[in-house]
C-alpha cells in the first residue's frame, strides 16, 4: 500500500536552502570585508598622496624661500601682494615684476591643482597676515593640536565637492623664513601655521561601487552554479537512491527489493542502509513463512481438538446402529437358511451403514485440511452440516436455529465452518448443567450477521479482555486448548469481519459476528 505524505519540504530543498544560506552569508561577509578593505585602502592611498603633496609643497616653498621669493612679470591676472614690504620692482626697461612669496606661490599652485581635480591646499594660521588664510573649524582644532605636540591631523569629511580627505601638518620657521616672519615675532623652529591639504575621494567610491557590483555578480553566478551543481549531485547521489529505496519498501513483499536497488561503484552509507534493508526483508520473509506455517498448524490443531470433542458425542450415535447391526449379523449367522430373517435384517443393515457413512462423511468434511480460498457456498447447507455435528454434543441443551439466507456467496467455507463449530462448542461447554443455545444468521445491507447466544455461566469482567488471547482458557485440564476463540478471531479478521462479545456472569454470552459479503467478496489471504 502506497504511503501518503502531508505537505512538506523535500530533503533536497532543505539541503539546497541550507547550503545556499551559508554561501550567501559567506559572500555577504566577503562583500562587507572587501568594501571595508577597499575603503581603508583608498583612505590610506589618499593619506599617502596628501603626505607626498605636503613634502612637495614644502620643497617648493623651501626653494622659493631660499631664493627670497620669485618675481613674476606683470600680466593679466597677476597682481601685487599687498601684505609684502616690497610687493613689486621695475627694471631699466620699465617692466613691472610682482614678488611671489612662498605663501602666495602655494595659493596659486592650489588653484591650478583644483582645476585639474587633484584637490587643493593652502597655508593657514591662527595669526594670519592675510585674512583669507584664516582657519576653518578643522584647521583651528589641528593648529591647537600642533601646539600640544601633534605631528599631523587626518580626517574624512563631506563637503559640497563630495567626500574628501583632510590633511594638515605644521609649518615651522626655518632660517630662510626669518627674513619675512621675524618681524611677526616668530623665532627659528616656531610653528607659524599649517599646510592644509584636501584630497577628493569620490572617484574612489565609484571604484569601490564597481568592485562591489562585480563581486555581487560573481557571487550570484557562483551561488547559481553551486546550487545547480548541488541539485544535480544531491539528485544523483541521494534523492534517486532514496526514491529507489522507498519504491523497494512500498513494493515489498510483492516484489523483491533487489530489482529496485542498484549497487554503487563506491559504497557509502546509503548502500549500507540498502544492504541492511535487503537483509531485513530476507529475515522478515522467513519469519512470515514460519508464522504462516505456525498459524496453519494452530488452526489445524484447534480443528482436530474440536473434532476430538465432537467424536465423544458422535461415538454414541455410531455405537447405536453398530450394536443393532452386530445383532443382525449374529442372528443371520445362526440362521443361515432363514430367508425371511435375511429380508427383514438386510434393510436394517443398509440403514445403519448409511447412517454411519453420513456421520463419517460429516466428520471428514470438517476435519479435511484445505487451502484457504473463496468459492460459491450455500449457507443453508453449510449451517446444516455444522448443526448436525454440534447436535452430537448436546446434552440437556435446547438448540434453536434461524438461518434466513438463501443466496450463495463467495466465502471461505472451511474457515466459516470452523468459526461456527468453535463458538458452538465454546457455548456448549459453558452450559455443563444444560441450557439453551440459539444460532441465528441473516443478511443486512451486504453484511452477513451470525449471532450465537447461550445461557451458560458467562464471562467475568477480568477475563473479558483476554478471551481471544492464544492458550487462554478457564476450562479444566483436557477440556480445552485455549485456541478456539483465538483462531476464531483470526479467521474473522481475515474474512474482513468483526466479532463482538456481550456477556454477564451467570446470565450467558452472546457472540455477534459481522462479515462483509457480496457476490464477489474477497478476503485477506494468509
Amino acid at each position: 500500500m502506497a504511503r501518503t505524505f502531508s505537505a512538506q519540504l523535500s530533503l533536497r530543498t532543505k539541503f539546497i536552502i541550507f547550503i545556499g544560506a551559508i554561501i550567501s552569508a559567506f559572500y555577504l561577509f566577503m562583500l562587507y570585508r572587501t568594501a571595508v578593505f577597499d575603503e581603508k585602502m583608498i583612505l590610506k592611498q589618499a593619506e599617502q598622496q596628501a603626505r607626498m603633496l605636503y613634502k612637495q609643497i614644502l620643497l617648493t616653498r623651501q626653494w622659493a624661500a631660499d631664493h627670497n621669493g620669485l618675481f613674476v612679470l606683470e600680466g593679466k591676472g597677476v597682481e601685487a601682494n599687498p601684505y609684502l614690504e616690497l610687493p613689486e620692482v621695475r627694471d631699466s626697461q620699465g617692466n613691472t615684476f610682482f614678488l611671489r612669496n612662498p605663501a602666495m606661490i602655494t595659493r596659486e599652485l592650489s588653484v591650478y591643482a583644483k582645476k585639474d581635480g587633484l584637490g587643493h591646499f593652502r597655508v593657514t594660521s591662527l595669526k594670519p597676515v592675510n585674512p583669507q588664510n584664516a582657519p576653518d573649524d578643522f584647521e583651528k582644532a589641528a593648529l591647537n593640536a600642533f601646539a600640544e605636540g601633534a605631528d599631523e591631523i587626518i580626517d574624512v569629511d563631506n563637503t559640497d565637492l563630495g567626500r574628501v580627505v583632510r590633511f594638515i601638518a605644521p609649518l615651522r620657521v626655518s632660517d630662510s623664513c626669518l627674513g619675512c616672519h621675524a618681524r611677526h615675532g616668530y623665532a627659528l623652529g616656531d610653528i607659524r601655521g599649517g599646510l592644509s591639504i584636501t584630497i577628493p575621494i569620490n572617484w574612489a567610491h565609484e571604484l569601490i561601487q564597481r568592485n562591489i557590483n562585480t563581486l555581487i555578480f560573481i557571487g550570484i553566478a557562483s551561488i547559481l552554479i553551486v546550487t545547480v551543481a548541488l541539485f544535480l549531485m544531491f539528485e544523483s547521489l541521494i534523492v534517486r537512491r532514496i526514491h529507489r529505496l522507498s519504491q523497494a519498501m512500498d513494493s515489498f513483499p510483492e516484489d523483491p527489493p533487489e530489482q529496485y536497488l542498484q549497487p554503487a561503484l563506491f559504497k557509502d552509507e546509503l548502500d549500507s542502509v540498502s544492504s541492511s534493508f535487503v537483509l531485513f526483508c530476507d529475515r522478515l520473509k522467513k519469519s512470515q513463512d514460519e508464522l504462516l506455517k505456525t498459524k496453519a498448524q494452530t488452526h489445524l490443531s484447534e480443528k482436530m481438538a474440536s473434532l476430538g470433542i465432537l467424536t465423544a458425542g458422535i461415538a454414541h450415535e455410531v455405537n447405536n446402529p453398530l450394536g443393532g447391526m452386530l445383532n443382525c449379523v449374529k442372528s443371520l449367522r445362526e440362521n443361515p437358511g432363514d430367508r425371511e430373517l435375511v429380508e427383514r435384517y438386510l434393510p436394517l443393515l443398509d440403514k445403519g451403514l448409511r447412517q454411519i457413512e453420513m456421520i463419517m462423511r460429516q466428520l471428514l468434511n470438517f476435519g479435511r485440511t484445505e487451502p484457504l480460498n473463496n468459492r460459491k457456498v450455500g449457507l443453508q447447507v453449510l449451517f446444516d452440516e455444522c448443526i448436525v455435528l454440534l447436535s452430537y454434543k448436546l446434552k440437556n441443551i435446547q438448540l434453536e436455529t434461524s438461518i434466513n439466507v438463501a443466496k450463495e456467496y463467495l466465502l471461505d467455507a472451511e474457515a466459516l465452518k470452523q468459526i461456527i463449530i468453535n463458538i458452538g462448542l465454546n457455548a456448549i461447554q459453558a452450559m455443563p448443567e444444560g441450557g439453551k443455545l440459539s444460532i441465528r444468521c441473516h443478511e443486512s445491507a451486504d453484511q452477513l450477521v451470525l449471532v450465537f447466544q447461550d445461557t451458560g455461566i458467562g464471562i467475568s469482567t477480568e477475563n473479558m479482555p483476554h478471551i481471544f488471547d492464544p492458550f487462554f482458557t478457564t476450562k479444566g485440564v483436557g477440556e480445552g486448548t485455549g485456541l478456539g476463540l483465538a483462531v476464531t478471531y483470526s479467521l474473522v479478521q481475515r474474512m474482513n469481519g468483526k466479532i463482538a462479545v456481550d456477556s454477564s456472569p451467570g446470565k450467558g454470552t452472546t457472540f455477534t459476528i459481522t462479515l462483509q459479503v457480496t457476490e464477489n467478496s474477497t478476503y485477506k489471504g494468509d
